[in-house]
C-alpha cells in the first residue's frame, strides 16, 4: 500500500468524501499523509480497487484486534464519490466480514456521530446500533461516534438429514 500513495491521495482530495467525518480536513495533503501513515502503521489497511479498469477507488484497514472480546473492527473506509451509493461498499464489507468471521464473533465499526451517509451505510450492512463512544482521529481531541455491532452469524441447522 505504501507505493499507493499517489492515486490513493488522488481519490481522498476530494473534499466532499469528508464533508460529515470528524476530520473534515482529510482531503489536505498534509492531513492525509498523517491518516496514511497511521493506516500503514496499523497493519490493516487495504486498498480498494476496481476489478475492471484496476485502479485504486479508496481505502479501509481491520483494526484493534481484541481476542478476548472476540472481536475485531472494520473502519476509516473512503471510496470515490463515483462509486458511492452502489454495490461497492456493500460487497467490500461482505468480503471484509466473511473473513474476519473466520477468527471473531464480533466486528464493530465507528462512525462520526454527525456522518448521516455512513451511519446508514453501517446499517444496511446490518450494522446495529451499541451506544456512543469518543474517538480520536488523527491531530483532532476526541469525537462522538456511534458504535455498531455485527454479530457473526449462527450457523443453521439442517433439519432431517
Amino acid at each position: 500500500m505504501s507505493d499507493d500513495w499517489d492515486d490513493l491521495f488522488s481519490v481522498a482530495s476530494d473534499p466532499l468524501i469528508w464533508e460529515q467525518h470528524p476530520e473534515r480536513n482529510r482531503y489536505k495533503e498534509d492531513v492525509f499523509k498523517v491518516f496514511f501513515r497511521e493506516a500503514m502503521e496499523s497493519g490493516g489497511a487495504l486498498v480498494i480497487l476496481d476489478t475492471k479498469s484496476q485502479q485504486i477507488i479508496g481505502s479501509t484497514r481491520f483494526y484493534g484486534y481484541e481476542p478476548q472480546k472476540s472481536e475485531i473492527e472494520i473502519g476509516w473506509t473512503f471510496l470515490a464519490r463515483s462509486y458511492w451509493g452502489g454495490r461497492y461498499n456493500r460487497e467490500l464489507k461482505q468480503l471484509m466480514l466473511a473473513h474476519a468471521f473466520k477468527f471473531v464473533e464480533n466486528v464493530v465499526f465507528y462512525v462520526g456521530q454527525t456522518n448521516l451517509r455512513s451511519q446508514k451505510a453501517t446499517e444496511k450492512i446490518g450494522g446495529i446500533k451499541d451506544g456512543l463512544v469518543k474517538k480520536a482521529y488523527g491531530n483532532r481531541p476526541p469525537s462522538l461516534n456511534v458504535r455498531y455491532i455485527i454479530k457473526k452469524p449462527l450457523k443453521k441447522l439442517r433439519v432431517g438429514s
